[in-house]
């Protein structure tokens, strides 16, 4: 089996061709506005009628469901921390979303995963600083686990992008 790849791309999450997808929900995981919406309208009501039965999740967890209309075989839901400065802990939730949506990809045998910009839009988290928080999360996942999973930063905006792919380049 091929070594995983971590790479960047400019596009929408719900097209990108992966295994699974996740989404940058709130924690009622019952949609809202940005990637959580799009997922929300693309996947169809099937997938809002399972998060009904989830029972939520708190910040830095992730819930696996079913992707519906949507071109994959699941999606995970994680909530990314709100961000007020970087004092309350921000970082290593953000690290956990990607830690624990990563450990379902896994154990859901997906090959691949795309992941947008967790808390970078109505939370506030400034994008460089949860770029390379993305990043090093990945990395240090696949170099502790040894899972081999193709993991896609699925960027919606050039300015991330080009930040993704610097930080790739470290």
């Amino acid at each position: 089996m091929p070594a995983s790849r971590i790479f960047a791309e400019h596009g929408d999450i719900t097209r990108a061709v992966v295994d699974v997808i996740v989404n940058a929900a709130n924690s009622s995981l019952l949609g809202g506005g940005g990637v959580d919406g799009a997922i929300h309208r693309a996947a169809g009501p099937g997938l809002l009628a399972e998060c009904r039965t989830v029972g939520g999740c708190p910040p830095g967890e992730a819930r696996v469901t079913g992707a519906y209309n949507l071109p994959h075989r699941h999606v995970i839901h994680t909530v990314g921390p709100i961000w007020y400065g970087g004092g309350l802990d921000e970082a290593e939730l953000l690290a956990s979303c990607y830690r624990n949506s990563l450990k379902l990809a896994v154990a859901s045998g997906a090959r691949s995963v795309a992941f947008p910009g967790i808390s970078t839009g109505a939370y506030g988290y400034p994008i460089p600083a949860a770029t390379d928080i993305a990043v090093r999360a990945v990395r240090e996942f696949l170099r502790e686990t040894g899972a081999e999973i193709d993991v896609m930063f699925c960027c919606f905006s050039a300015e991330a992008l080009g930040l993704y792919q610097s930080a790739l380049m470290d």
